[in-house]
């Protein structure tokens, strides 16, 4: 399903949104941060356009493994498998960082710098390893990895970014 983020309510809304499904619409750029956007003084009086992109919608899925740990995006739909595969082959060369928000605020973020992470295929959408040969780099994946987890299945919902580029969004099955 296409979302819009609807700021009076202070939540997602597909009112008046047509309908796709494993997507959602993703605010990017200074709007993203909350700053306003500056204009010259001698600038037209035109409205800003909103910078937004549409990223595949997945369930997510943590574990630990040795050295770190793995997300497993996975997708209901070809479109967006085939969308999901392609922006992170695109982007696994970037720092890969993860967010997660809970009714449009973020609760955390984790840049995953103390790591490798590299992407790979799978049948349906990717999977995300995080390593690190440093046992202390080792355990503070596995507890962002922890942290993670617990978000998502408490109902929050986590952005995966590779160079401040989301690739996907998504859930915990409960």
């Amino acid at each position: 399903m296409l979302a819009a983020y609807d700021q009076q309510r202070g939540c997602f809304s597909s009112k008046g949104v047509l309908h796709m499904s494993s997507a959602v619409l993703e605010r990017r750029g200074a709007f993203a941060t909350g700053a306003a956007p500056t204009f010259a003084a001698n600038a037209p009086a035109t409205a800003p356009t909103p910078n937004l992109c549409v990223v595949p919608r997945c369930e997510l899925k943590f574990e630990k493994c040795k050295g770190g740990f793995r997300i497993q995006c996975c997708c209901d739909d070809a479109v967006a498998c085939s969308t999901l595969q392609s922006l992170c082959q695109a982007l696994c060369d970037g720092t890969c960082s993860c967010s997660c928000t809970w009714n449009g605020i973020q609760v955390c973020n984790f840049n995953l710098c103390c790591g490798h992470c590299k992407c790979e295929n799978t049948k349906d959408g990717c999977c995300i390893t995080c390593v690190s040969g440093d046992a202390k780099c080792c355990e503070m994946l596995q507890s962002c990895c922890d942290c993670l987890e617990a978000c998502c299945k408490s109902g929050c919902c986590c952005y995966v970014c590779f160079g401040n580029t989301c690739c996907c969004c998504g859930t915990c099955e409960a």
